[in-house]
């Protein structure tokens, strides 16, 4: 399949899952994405997905050893990073002290329960795993979207407030649930499972 009979969605492929669910969300939209980790196939592409689920070292080594960072750095068009795929794009995560693309200035670090916010939050568990709230929203991806959506998660790792967050979350403490500099968007949620809600947030990303 080319770009010429779908949408020119990309996702990457490389060592995390996921991909399998965000087709299937993506289809449900409408869109036939091609799956590639071809170079000129992802640079030609009108968006490109990246998602992830898995460990950040060993998906950077992955990234790095195909010259994958090169590419996903020097990107043009609208680039979406889901989960791992966000935390990858910040600059540092604290799993397994790994060096990242270095998009956002924003750090990935693990969830800390020493922190007093967490220990009086009853809910507070490491993973966070299942439906939580997304607020002060600030970009185009959330048009049409109300505040204090509920939105699926899962992960031990988030990212920092920042000058890059465009949407909030609270776990215990409050961290960045999405992230946007220049053509560059992240979620630490996954909007292939997160209903109409994440729906409307694919569908906003291809429209940008």
């Amino acid at each position: 399949m080319g770009f010429s009979d779908n949408n020119g969605v990309v996702v990457i492929q490389y060592n995390a899952g996921n991909i399998q669910s965000v087709l299937f969300a993506l289809e449900r939209i409408g869109i036939q994405a091609v799956v590639t980790d071809n170079h000129e196939e992802i640079k030609k592409a009108a968006r490109v997905i990246f998602p992830g689920v898995g460990e950040a070292s060993s998906a950077m080594k992955y990234l790095k050893e195909r010259k994958l960072d090169e590419v996903i750095i020097n990107l043009q068009q609208p680039v979406l990073g889901i989960c791992l795929g966000m935390q990858l794009l910040c600059k540092y995560s604290e799993e397994n002290n790994t060096r990242c693309l270095g998009i956002f200035d924003e750090e990935s670090k693990y969830f800390d329960l020493s922190q007093e916010s967490a220990r009086e939050d009853r809910n507070f568990k490491i993973p966070q795993i299942g439906w939580n709230n997304i607020y002060d929203l600030k970009s185009d991806l959330f048009k049409g979207i109300p505040e204090n959506s509920y939105c699926y998660f899962v992960h031990s790792y988030f990212a920092d407030l920042g000058k890059h967050t465009i949407a909030t979350t609270n776990h215990g403490k409050q961290y960045s649930s999405a992230l946007q500099k220049n053509n560059f968007y992240g979620v630490q949620f996954h909007p292939e499972k997160s209903a109409e809600v994440g729906e409307r947030i694919l569908r906003n990303f291809t429209e940008i």
